[in-house]
This record gives structure tokens, C-alpha cells and sequence, in this order.
């Protein structure tokens, strides 16, 4: 590994992982969990996203953020790259598709391959960057064009190192299980086949991991219902230490794009051996509860079961059953009738119980992705839910609810599905946003589920509703897993686990297994596998950040020791921290999963919307930044982006607490709901992201004025009308900073950007480039220049 020249390793240099930002900067994440070190281009230009490094810390930048300078490289992250072969002056470069990684990839003349130029390729790296000479590699594998059908989904498994092929020894395993259910898996099961046990699914479902089933039962002399959960027993088949575990763990879930899934188990199982499927046997985790009509749970019991589904069921189809008894689809099932409502009686009771207890509900819309068969976006949907959806999430809660209680009553180490309370950083923010409607969050310094609770009744019917609500919603922590039991907030439990899907989930598995050691009265200690690497990456800030350290910590702490050939420790304790590496690596694979499937869907909807450039849309602000408005296109439920000079020439100040951008000069203020009038100017779909022109308001206001709104057209923003782009250009990157205000008619007649460019990037911006499937982008000295900018890593 190359060491700089000019420094000597010594004891305060720290270890951490690079992070590199679109726009040619970086950041080192100390493993210490300390404060992000902010790495200058100069320094970017030796290392690469995710690379481990040594770095010194030489003072302070600008802007007050700790700066650094590399010691040393420790570890390459990137052994393979995925881009597109272009011509640049006639060298052969791969620029990545992971705008992380600044650095274009040179391929020497016989490096190629079988690759034509704008192809998507994966590069391996055959020589890694530094300050005087670029990155060199060789094409490995040829993708295919960047507009095939699923092209999108290839880069973002790659891009985001989602594992999407099953090692030969996890096939071979698979295909050695049997396709039915054995005589000798019966031994010490429950028989509950001549139970009509139900799957609720949606429509497009293919894995069906619970069945639910729900009676009329007295307890003692109280009036109550018998839920029964049954769960896919993924346990039976996956075993621990065997190649099929070792995949299981190496994704830790399952990954959904539109129109296709990367399971986290091969499709023999998932699909087949451990889909509860109708009418045929199946092996099941049960949880038998009894709750009584105040939704309180009386007594349950979890046992190993066989089972046979009585029928698969659709959401809507339910909805209907249940809506109207005397429609076609009541009469078509009739016997499940009974069932059905049942189990609506008692989602009913659940429902009034969730109230009672101050669990938090949002009522955001979710949308779906209607694509042809080439995988191109039809339209995008808003999805709707109905009764049938929340009458399964209330069965689910209540199994994982017991789930949890019974292993935290046996005092075994697990899992937990942890919600922490919003810090007081965000907590000061929602106050404040919250003073400005109007409103006020109760509990002082200290709220309870049940004060948001409140605020989401009286936020429901007001006409900016949606708007304070993704301000809540932007105030909450994410939940994760840990071995310590902390509670669930949002869900207002004092112990949460998950149980439901161990198909698709790990953690779920690792509970089964939980479970049945408890039951079985042997201890359950799960075993690393050396050759499946954790993804112990840190997050920004919060719990799950000083999770990530510890189980760094813990992690090297255990290498140190079997490097000394010393014993492990034991004792009651001493499984700890294997828990608290496994739940880091599962709640990191988890955000990964979900940045993929973001990063998917934002693709699709820039590669739809270049076929609407030029066309103006109403849209509502759904996010206000330093650096501009985000826009959600009514109708079309695409977001999208208005830069702040593109509001006029003013001088535009952002407001947090009031989620605004105000003008110094005119008082204009643009809010979080107000409604707009846009014009899609360009679409980048190297970036991601779609840029809008401002042509009117409908929701911008004066300050000091009483007036309800202010038309904008796009004459009286002191700039001429922009023309859309032509529909298959793709503007160069635009990488505007974050300030907290710009003065636009200065920062024009300034001119610079004050970043330097590579040759090869400013040939490229500058238009001399000869690159397939690249458009000319804006010279230099068209973006204004940043005040009074805070440090702001996305």
C-alpha cells in the first residue's frame, strides 16, 4: 500500500473509511465515531469511495470543519468497477456509474475486450489512483447497453455490491432439499392442517411466508379471540454454518426493484419449499395468541407446526368479501366468510388498541411503478390501501410483538427491532417548524408516542397536512436492530422483534432460531462465518452510528485475540458482541437494500421524464434546502429539483425552523406546501435528477403581506425563459453547494465556480469530449459562488 512521501505513520493518526461526494470532495468516517475529516480534491485524487485509510488530522478548513490529509491507503475497496466505455480525445476511459468514485478508469488498448464504446462494463482495476497518474483496469464484463431492459437494476446490484448470485455450494444445498414435506419433519410438530389457515398477500406476491387464522374463544369467563400466526419455518432447511446460512447472512435481506426481486434466499426455498402455498403441506413457526376485546394479549405460546393453506387471498379481493357481503366475491368464497370477518372483528379491537396506546400513523401515499415489458415506466400509481392491508400489519405486530416478549422474559440474547426517541437536535427543529403553524407538540422535553399521536390527529385535517407531516416524520430516528432492548417509539412497545418474514429477512431467522432453543431449553449462540465479510458501515450520526463502533471494536478485538491464539471469552455475556455485530451488518444491509431500490426508481423516472421536457406541471413543495426547492409533480408523483437561481435575482435566505427560502430584496418566501407551476427543464440521468424552471406560483409568498399568493412568471425573474433541452441530450453534472444564501446577480457577474477540474473533466464540461451518450454542459462560471455555506455531506 503507498504511503505519502511527506508523512510518517504515528500513534494520532486515525483509521477510518472514505466517503466521497459527487462533487469531487470526500470525508473520512473515523472508526472512533468521531467527527466526520473532510478530504479536499487534492486528496480525493489518491483514494477512492470506500477505501480504508490512515489519516491526519492537520487543523480546520474554511468553514470550520476538521481537515485531513492521507497517511496511508490501508485497504482498496474497489477491486471492480461498473461504468460506461468512452472516448476521451481518443483514450479509451470508464467513467463509474457511482458518482462517489471521481475518478474516470483507464483502459490501455488491449483492455477493451469485447466491449464497444458506450457499453455498460464492469472494470476490474489493475492499478489504483494517486496525485500524479489515474486509475487503470481492464474490462471483465460486458453489461450491455444502457438503454436494455433491466439495465438500470444490473448497475444498482453492482453499484451499491449487492450480492445477486448464490455461490455453486448454496445451489448445490438448495437443490439437495426435497420439494415437499417429509414424513420424518413431522416428529414433534403440532398438526394444524385441519386448520383453515389463510394467506393475505398482494397481488404480485410470490413468496408467501404467514398464514393467519382467528376464532371466538372464552377465557376463563372473559370473551376473546384466538389469533393464530403461523411462519414459514425457514429455520428447518437453513442451518447454521452451511452454505445456504452463509448467503442468507452475506444479504441479510431480500432486495425489491420494480418488476424484480434479488431474493436473500435461492427461489427453491423462498419461492417453493418455504411459501406457505394453498393446498399444499407446509412446516411452520406458530404463535397461538388469545386477546381479549380490549386488545390486550392474555396468554400465547409459540411451537413448531405443519400446515395446510386453505387459500390465498389477494388484499383486494378481501376488501371486497368484507365490504360488501353480497357481491360476487362473498358469495365465491363463502365458506371463509366467517373467517374473514373474524379476523376483521378483531383487527377492529387491535385498531382501537394502537389509539389507546399513542402509537404513531402516517398517512403517506404510496406509489407503484406501472412498466411495459421492457421494463420502461408506464405511469406511476398511487397504491392504494385499504382495510385487508392493516388487518395483516395488526397480526404481524401482535406475533412480533410476542416474539419479543417471550425472549426477553427467557433472558436470551437476540434482536430486538429497536425506535429510538427523536433526538433533541431534531426535536428543537420540529418545535420550531411546528410554532409557525400554529401548533405544539406536548410532553416537554421528554414526548411520548402518545403526544405525537395527538399532533397527527390535529395535523390529519388541515390543508397542509401533508407538509407538517414530513416534517414529524423527518424528526423521527430509523429504526435498526440491537441486542439491547430499547423499545419500538413509533409503535409505542416496550419490547419489538421481528418475526414475520424469514424469508426475506434475517433477522427473523435468527429470532426462529431464538425461539426454539428457548423451547427446546438449550442456549443459541450464532457463530460468524469467516468467510462472509459484515457490513459494519458507519452512519452518519445517532444509536446506530455508536452501534457501529463498538461492533468495529468488537470486531478487531476478536481478530486480536485469535491472532495471539489466545481463548475466546465466555460467560453469559460473551455472545454480546456477535449480537451487536450481526445487528450493525443487518441494519446496514437493510439502508443498502433500500439506497438500491431508491436509486432504481430514481433512474426510471428520469429516463420516463425525459419524454416530458419542456412540459409545464403544477407541483407542491415537499422539501425547501439552502441550495433550493424540491418539488413533487402533481398527478405524476416525480420529484424534482429548483435550484435557488433559478428564483429570481435575489438574494434568498433559508429559514429551518420555518422550512422557508426568503428573498432580502422583494420578501417572496417559498414553504413546504406551497403549490408552484413548473417547467421540466433538464433531466440527468447520470445523477439522478430532475431540474424544473420556475414559470408561475400559486403558493409563493410576499413578506409582510396579507395576500394569499403571488404570481411568478418566468419574465419577472430577471433571467430569460429557458428553452427545455433537447430529449436525448444529458446535460453535464451539475453540482451546486449548499449555501445558506446566494446573491444571484452578483454571483453571475463573479463567474467562477473556484473548484478545479482534471483535464479530462473540464475537456468534457467544456464540450471537446467525443463521448457517446454525453451532451455538452455548461461552461465553467455559470453557477454562482457560495456564502456563508455550512458543511453538508448528503
Amino acid at each position: 500500500m503507498r504511503k505519502a512521501k511527506d508523512l510518517v505513520p504515528r500513534e494520532a493518526d486515525r483509521l477510518g473509511t472514505v466517503q466521497g461526494h459527487r462533487d469531487g470532495f470526500g470525508f473520512v468516517i473515523p472508526d472512533d465515531g468521531g467527527e466526520d475529516i473532510f478530504l479536499s480534491e487534492r486528496e480525493m485524487s489518491r483514494v477512492m469511495h470506500g477505501d480504508r485509510v490512515n489519516v491526519r488530522v492537520l487543523g480546520t478548513d474554511r468553514r470550520g470543519r476538521p481537515e485531513g490529509q492521507i497517511v496511508e491507503v490501508v485497504l482498496h475497496a474497489n477491486k471492480v468497477v461498473i461504468g460506461r466505455l468512452l472516448n476521451e480525445n481518443g483514450v479509451l476511459i470508464v467513467a463509474p456509474e457511482d458518482k462517489r468514485i471521481g475518478h474516470d478508469i483507464l483502459i490501455p488498448p488491449k483492455g477493451q475486450g469485447q466491449a464497444k464504446l458506450g457499453q455498460v462494463v464492469s472494470v476490474e482495476i489493475i492499478d489504483y489512483p494517486d496525485s500524479y497518474r489515474q486509475a487503470v483496469g481492464r474490462v471483465v464484463e460486458v453489461l450491455g447497453e444502457i438503454d436494455d431492459p433491466g439495465m438500470e437494476i444490473e448497475i444498482a446490484v453492482r453499484k451499491y455490491g449487492v450480492p445477486h448470485e448464490f455461490s455453486a455450494a448454496a445451489m448445490k444445498e438448495a437443490a439437495a432439499l426435497p420439494d415437499a414435506v417429509q414424513q420424518e419433519d413431522l416428529e414433534g410438530r403440532v398438526d394444524l392442517r385441519d386448520v383453515p389457515l389463510v394467506t393475505i398477500d398482494g397481488a404480485d406476491a410470490r413468496d408467501f411466508d404467514d398464514a393467519v387464522y382467528c376464532e371466538p374463544v372464552m377465557y376463563g369467563k372473559t370473551k376473546a379471540w384466538r389469533l393464530i400466526v403461523a411462519i414459514a419455518d425457514v429455520s428447518h432447511y437453513v442451518k447454521p454454518g452451511h452454505p445456504l446460512d452463509d448467503e442468507g447472512l452475506l444479504r441479510a435481506t431480500s432486495v425489491y426493484f420494480p418488476r424484480r426481486v434479488i431474493p436473500m434466499l435461492p427461489e427453491k426455498i423462498s419461492n417453493g419449499l418455504c411459501s406457505l402455498n394453498p393446498n399444499v403441506d407446509r412446516l411452520c413457526m406458530v404463535c397461538d395468541s388469545v386477546v381479549d376485546n380490549n386488545g390486550i394479549v392474555l396468554a400465547y405460546q409459540f411451537y413448531p407446526a405443519v400446515m395446510h393453506s386453505a387459500q390465498r387471498f389477494t388484499y383486494d379481493i378481501v376488501w371486497e368479501i368484507l365490504s360488501n357481503s353480497k357481491g360476487p366475491e362473498a358469495a365465491r368464497f363463502t365458506q371463509f366468510r366467517p373467517l374473514l370477518s373474524n379476523l376483521y372483528s378483531l383487527f377492529k379491537i387491535l385498531l382501537s388498541a394502537r389509539e389507546k396506546r399513542g402509537a404513531i400513523e402516517f398517512e403517506t401515499t404510496e406509489t407503484q411503478i406501472i412498466s411495459n415489458e421492457l421494463g420502461k415506466i408506464l405511469r406511476i400509481e398511487p397504491r392504494l390501501r385499504n382495510d385487508a392491508h392493516r388487518l395483516i400489519e395488526e397480526c404481524m405486530l401482535t406475533a412480533n410483538v410476542c416474539a419479543a416478549d417471550f425472549i426477553d422474559k427467557n433472558k436470551h440474547l437476540s434482536l430486538y427491532r429497536v425506535h429510538g426517541e427523536p433526538s433533541e437536535e431534531k426535536l428543537m427543529t420540529l418545535r420550531q417548524v411546528l410554532r409557525t403553524s400554529g401548533l405544539s407538540l406536548d410532553g416537554g422535553e421528554k414526548p411520548k408516542p402518545r403526544d405525537y399521536a395527538k399532533l397527527m390527529r390535529e395535523i390529519k385535517d388541515r390543508p397542509d397536512a401533508n407538509m407538517l407531516q414530513s416534517v414529524v416524520l423527518r424528526s423521527m430516528q430509523q429504526a435498526m436492530y440491537q441486542p439491547d432492548n430499547e423499545g419500538h417509539f413509533g409503535l409505542a412497545y416496550p419490547a419489538y422483534s421481528h418475526f414475520t418474514s424469514p424469508i426475506r429477512r434475517y433477522p427473523d431467522l435468527l429470532t426462529h432460531r431464538v425461539i426454539k432453543s428457548i423451547l427446546q431449553k438449550k442456549p443459541y449462540t450464532p457463530v460468524l462465518p469467516p468467510k462472509v465479510p459484515l457490513n459494519l458501515t458507519l452512519p452518519r450520526k445517532g444509536k446506530g452510528r455508536e452501534n457501529a463502533v463498538n461492533a468495529k471494536k468488537s470486531q478487531s478485538d476478536a481478530k486480536e485475540i485469535a491472532a495471539r491464539g489466545a481463548r475466546a471469552p465466555k460467560g453469559a455475556n460473551a455472545a454480546l458482541p456477535i449480537w451487536g455485530q450481526l445487528g450493525v451488518h443487518c441494519s446496514s444491509n437493510e439502508r443498502r437494500a433500500d439506497e438500491a431500490s431508491r436509486d432504481v426508481e430514481a433512474w426510471l423516472k428520469c429516463y420516463y421524464m425525459r419524454d416530458h421536457l419542456g412540459q409545464e406541471y403544477a407541483g407542491t413543495v415537499t422539501g425547501v434546502a439552502n441550495f433550493g426547492l424540491f418539488i413533487q409533480l402533481e398527478n405524476l408523483f416525480v420529484e424534482g429539483m429548483v435550484h435557488v437561481t433559478e428564483l429570481g435575482g435575489d438574494y434568498f435566505q433559508y429559514d429551518e425552523a420555518r422550512q422557508e427560502l426568503r428573498g432580502e430584496r422583494t420578501g417572496i418566501r417559498y414553504r413546504l406546501g406551497d403549490r408552484l407551476h413548473v417547467l421540466v427543464s433538464r433531466v440527468d440521468l447520470d445523477a439522478r435528477k430532475i431540474e424544473f424552471s420556475l414559470v408561475k406560483s400559486s403558493g409563493a409568498e410576499s413578506g409582510g403581506s396579507s395576500n394569499r399568493r403571488q404570481l411568478l412568471l418566468a419574465a419577472d425573474t430577471g433571467r430569460p425563459n429557458k428553452k427545455a433541452a433537447p430529449n436525448k441530450s444529458r446535460p453535464a453534472h451539475k453540482a451546486p453547494q449548499k449555501p445558506s444564501g446566494i446573491n444571484v446577480n452578483a454571483a453571475k457577474s463573479a463567474g467562477t465556480l473556484g473548484a478545479t477540474q482534471s483535464k479530462s473533466k473540464a475537456s468534457r464540461k467544456n464540450g471537446k469530449a467525443s463521448k457517446p451518450g454525453r451532451s455538452v454542459g455548461k461552461p465553467a462560471g455559470t453557477k454562482p459562488p457560495v456564502r456563508n455555506t455550512k458543511a453538508r455531506r448528503k
